[in-house]
């Protein structure tokens, strides 16, 4: 289908909108995260979002390994450490080691962890709540095109910037 130039550039300058809108949105977020944490009376350190999905990642799979961490993450064994290490450091998580592997550091959540880990969660399931409502008003075939469309994005975005593209739709099956 061959669409007018001027519809491609609007298309183009919505995707820009968003790009930045994105931005926005994860400021947002992270200080809307801030404010809920300090409601709970979590003292979070740190602005850094990836944290919190370590400390997510952890609760998901503990006791979970540094090797661990990193492949589900997709995130450099550096910065795993580092962020691991101040996680550490602030009582969020806990190192341990399993009988039968003595050289082997596992994760777990510690109590201060876990009410991070809960209040992640809570909101994450709010935003998928609203996610589900807002697509509410779409056909499936239109949900199947913006299907196509955000997965073409993101392969898009990973190939550009590196990353294996991996996939998450169960809908080609």
């Amino acid at each position: 289908m061959e669409f007018p130039n001027d519809f491609k550039g609007h298309l183009y300058e919505q995707y820009i909108k968003m790009l930045h809108l994105n931005e926005l949105y994860t400021e947002h977020e992270v200080e809307l995260f801030r404010q809920q944490a300090k409601e709970h009376q979590i003292d979070m350190l740190s602005n850094n979002i990836t944290s919190v999905h370590v400390i997510d990642c952890i609760g998901d799979y503990e006791p979970i390994n540094h090797t661990g961490i990193v492949k589900k993450m997709d995130l450099s064994k550096a910065s795993i450490t580092n962020i691991c290490s101040k996680l550490l450091e602030t009582d969020f998580i806990r190192r341990s080691q399993l009988n039968n592997n003595r050289k082997e550091i596992y994760f777990s959540l510690t109590d201060k962890g876990r009410r991070v880990y809960h209040l992640h969660k809570k909101l994450h399931q709010e935003k998928e709540e609203g996610f589900y409502q807002f697509i509410e008003s779409y056909s499936e075939t239109e949900l199947q095109t913006i299907g196509k469309f955000m997965s073409d994005l993101l392969a898009r975005a990973e190939q550009l910037y590196g990353r294996e593209v991996r996939e998450y739709d169960d809908l080609k099956d």
